[in-house]
């Protein structure tokens, strides 16, 4: 698939959620958390000039939250298929892979990655990815930019049978409930997957949270900041601003800056990763260089520590 006819794709398969989400501006909480669900994704051939086929549906786009959050996917690779490698110049993005195994390349190194695990892009940079397996594995794609525009340009290069370096050359991020640690709150365990100093952009972080059976955090403000929240695993509820709505495996969650906000697990503990998204570059260095946001839950800690 050539860059204009992935774009165009691209465009086609989020108009259907960009109007949804222009409507849902005037509704309620509920309208505006999105479910992932394979069947409602788009089917696309090479892209980035890629191998095979894949299918990916938006949860979010430039239109959801305030900040330069661009879009967030969420999808399969086809066995033996993936995405080609590709610059952007004026944004970041992420390829996560939530089960089994995948090839990721940043700047033409490339290697094996066990799931659940994420590369950074940042601008400047060139990344693929490539299922090598004889099943689907399942994907996420995160973008954040300069701005709202979304850039890419292709290398003509799927990256298949490419030597493999053992021990990644570029920035990997782990998502493993066996890595987080207990906080303040008893019930809530938290980390900092990725924190403000990867990203060129206003990307601030990404966290990795885990919140026992029955157990509430309270609530909390990120000033100048936004979230987009994805429930990994688990269910229960998110509260925004007053309005509490029910979630589940496979939700994504908009937490806009300023918005007040909590979660409480159900039956099952409910894992998030959370990404946070400065509303320009002045706040977001702001944050990185704050020492008490280099840990993974300054807010709820500074809370704690009020009561």
């Amino acid at each position: 698939m050539t860059r204009n006819a992935f774009t165009a794709a691209l465009i086609l398969s989020a108009a259907t959620f960009a109007t949804s989400a222009t409507q849902a501006q005037s509704g309620g909480l509920a309208s505006r958390i999105t479910h992932y669900d394979v069947s409602k994704t788009a089917n696309l051939k090479a892209v980035h000039d890629g191998a095979g086929t894949m299918n990916f549906g938006p949860l979010m786009n430039d239109k959801t939250l305030s900040t330069n959050m661009i879009f967030l996917h969420r999808g399969v690779l086809h066995a033996h298929s993936g995405i080609g490698q590709h610059f952007h110049n004026h944004c970041e993005e992420m390829f996560v892979i939530f089960d089994d195994e995948a090839e990721f390349t940043i700047n033409g190194r490339t290697s094996l990655l066990k799931g659940t695990v994420g590369a950074p892009d940042r601008m400047g940079s060139s990344h693929a990815i490539y299922n090598p397996t004889d099943h689907d594995v399942e994907w996420m794609n995160i973008n954040v930019g300069t701005s709202k525009v979304y850039d890419a340009f292709n290398l003509g290069d799927d990256r298949v049978g490419v030597p493999k370096d053992k021990i990644p050359q570029f920035v990997t991020m782990k998502l493993d409930r066996a890595l987080l640690k207990p906080g303040d709150i008893k019930g809530v365990m938290r980390r900092r997957a990725l924190g403000p100093s990867v990203f060129y952009t206003p990307w601030a972080y990404v966290d990795h949270m885990l919140i026992e059976a029955g157990v509430s955090v309270p609530s909390l403000r990120l000033d100048g900041l936004s979230e987009a929240t994805y429930v990994m695993s688990g269910e229960g509820s998110v509260t925004v601003n007053g309005e509490t709505v029910a979630i589940k495996k496979g939700d994504a969650i908009p937490i806009d800056v300023n918005q007040i906000h909590s979660f409480k697990a159900g039956a099952a503990p409910l894992e998030l990763m959370v990404i946070g998204v400065a509303k320009d570059q002045k706040t977001k260095d702001a944050f990185a260089a704050n020492p008490d946001n280099e840990v993974a839950n300054p807010l709820l800690e500074r809370l704690n520590r009020k009561k």
